[in-house]
């Protein structure tokens, strides 16, 4: 009996009369079929108790009578055991033969074996609510038909043998049967309306849970914290950037948990109360002590979420934000903006430069004079520190505008390095102070040719302008550590603290002669190919000197390629 419901015409009327048919779940009409079947149940088992004690009495009663409670409550055991609800379908389905039939056969013929004062009408109201309920408008309408029909045939019946109160029988069978089509009109709109309450309850709360998922998801992808907090204090959620601002490293907690358990969180803990207290948001700068002695700097940000009737309790919604990354962002768009304005400028300088520096040239060509000459030496001099400055910050543009996701080839380090340093030692008069130790042997790494010598060049000229003596810049392969790393050593002074906190940053340096964007260029074409570049202090040869390492990608054995670098390269 469980197949599936036909939501075509019904046999008892046309499409979609039956409440049932809105799309209503399925649990529902199951549950109320089997209260209406453990109902009859309960009616057959009053029936026949009712029989047993008429008879137990010494009253007169028809065996008929015991006979047909015996099988009334029979056939309701069976159907409530073993059939399955479904709804009224387009084509016959015995199952309403078996519940709403039954019944109206079953009671009219107790009404009509009846003997004494005993009236068995009210039983009808059984099988009119179970069609009106459970099945279409005209199933109903039919059940109170077929029902007023046996009341008159009765009152008809009754009217032969005794003809004296046939008026008051028939007046009597003609309330009844109005009754009933009253109370399956009635009951059938009812189910109706409370079919479709549920079906709209139902596709409200799916609809409320997929906002609730959706609204999960975004706050856990949040990089701000977001946390929820109720007016005892206890953080009801936490997204997973919440719970990183607000933990030292190494430690986990997850809601809900008192927000004012850990010493570290009193601030933030003051703060919501503050929202609490004054009914409006709030913002702060708040300082995170923890006793590991790690601290954290947040901007936060709360938000009251209160019911408007005051019925459901207010919610504080605090926002955290990294005051560090924060800065960081600020001072990323900065140096953005400062290297669009820089390129532009530089452009703007390069043709003017370049005329300079060629007027000088033929200037010189006719000076005798050496104080003239002197002259004209120091304005090449200087057009060369400003070409310098302008080919830097152009590159820095290049590095910029190139792709996040560069295509790197495989390259031998050993080979690359010492030609690069060979080049550069002769183009700078060099090689007398220059020290190559080659380590890595076969050893290849994901790095652009041009780029690595780029890198290499500004870690040589930086080197070189801060080496103190003879012999004093060595650049070192090695790769007996699980790292193939490259450095490049100077016996220069030791950097002050504050210089060493911004040596990677744009446009600083401890020099007012130099431009500042060397190192940054360094790391920069690091970063694009996985590379990490730092600097250390340390020791060679009992020299103490300043030394800039690079960490690369290896690549794997595969990937490497024959060296083919073009000479037009360096």
């Amino acid at each position: 009996m469980g197949g599936v419901t036909d939501s075509g015409n019904s046999w008892f009327g046309p499409p979609d009369t039956s409440a049932w048919d809105t799309g209503a779940s399925g649990e529902s009409f199951a549950r109320l079929w089997r209260a209406f079947m453990t109902a009859r149940v309960t009616i057959a088992s009053v029936l026949l108790a009712l029989q047993a004690s008429i008879y137990a009495l010494d009253q007169p009663v028809r065996g008929e009578m015991i006979l047909l409670s015996v099988a009334y409550f029979a056939a309701t055991l069976a159907v409530r055991a073993w059939a399955r609800p479904k709804r009224p379908g387009s084509t016959f389905d015995a199952q309403w033969l078996y519940t709403v039939g039954i019944d109206v056969v079953a009671f009219s013929a107790l009404n009509f074996l009846q003997f004494g004062a005993l009236n068995y009408t009210p039983l009808f109201a059984l099988p009119v609510l179970l069609a009106s309920v459970l099945g279409p408008i005209l199933l109903a309408l039919g059940t109170a038909a077929s029902v007023t029909l046996l009341l008159l045939a009765d009152a008809w019946w009754v009217s032969l043998e005794m003809p004296g109160d046939a008026t008051a029988r028939f007046l009597q069978a003609g309330l009844s049967g109005s009754g009933f089509f009253a109370v399956a009109l009635l009951a059938n709109q009812l189910a109706q309306r409370l079919t479709r309450e549920e079906q709209r309850a139902h596709t409200n709360q799916s609809a409320a849970r997929m906002q609730t998922q959706v609204n999960e998801l975004v706050i856990d992808t949040l990089v701000d914290g977001v946390l929820v907090i109720d007016t005892s204090g206890i953080v009801r959620a936490a997204n997973p950037a919440s719970r990183r601002l607000l933990t030292a490293q190494g430690e986990a907690r997850t809601a809900p948990f008192v927000l004012a358990s850990q010493p570290a969180w009193q601030p933030l803990a003051k703060l919501a109360h503050l929202t609490f207290e004054r009914q409006q948001p709030q913002q702060a700068d708040v300082g995170l002590e923890h006793a590991s002695r790690h601290a954290r700097r947040l901007q936060v940000r709360t938000r009251l979420a209160a019911s408007r009737d005051g019925s459901e309790e207010s919610l504080c919604v605090m926002f955290l934000e990294d005051l560090r990354e924060m800065e960081a962002r600020v001072r990323t768009e900065k140096m953005a903006a400062m290297g669009r304005m820089s390129a532009a400028v530089a452009h703007e300088i390069r043709n003017p430069l370049a005329a300079i520096t060629q007027a000088n040239a033929l200037l010189e060509e006719d000076l005798k004079d050496a104080g003239h000459r002197q002259l004209t030496g120091m304005v090449a001099q200087n057009a060369q520190r400003l070409a310098r400055i302008v080919e830097e910050i152009l590159n820095l543009s290049r590095v910029q505008e190139q792709a996040p996701e560069v295509q790197t080839r495989a390259l031998r380090l050993d080979d690359m390095v010492q030609r690069i340093c060979a080049d550069w030692a002769q183009q700078n008069a060099a090689g007398h102070r220059l020290r190559v130790v080659a380590g890595t042997g076969q050893t290849a790494i994901l790095f652009e040719a041009e780029h690595l010598r780029r890198l290499m060049v500004n870690l040589l000229d930086n080197a070189l302008r801060y080496a103190s003596s003879a012999d004093a810049i060595q650049v070192t392969t090695d790769a007996s550590s699980g790292q193939v790393r490259l450095l490049v050593w100077s016996d220069g002074q030791p950097l002050e603290k504050t210089v060493q906190s911004h040596l990677f940053e744009p446009f600083f340096s401890s020099e007012s002669r130099s431009s500042g964007l060397g190192l940054y260029i360094c790391r920069e074409l690091c970063e694009r190919h996985g590379a990490l570049i730092g600097y250390q202090r340390v020791a060679r040869q009992n020299v103490e000197g300043n030394e800039f390492f690079v960490i690369f990608r290896p690549a794997s054995a595969d990937s490497v390629l024959p060296l083919a670098v073009p000479d037009t390269l360096f």
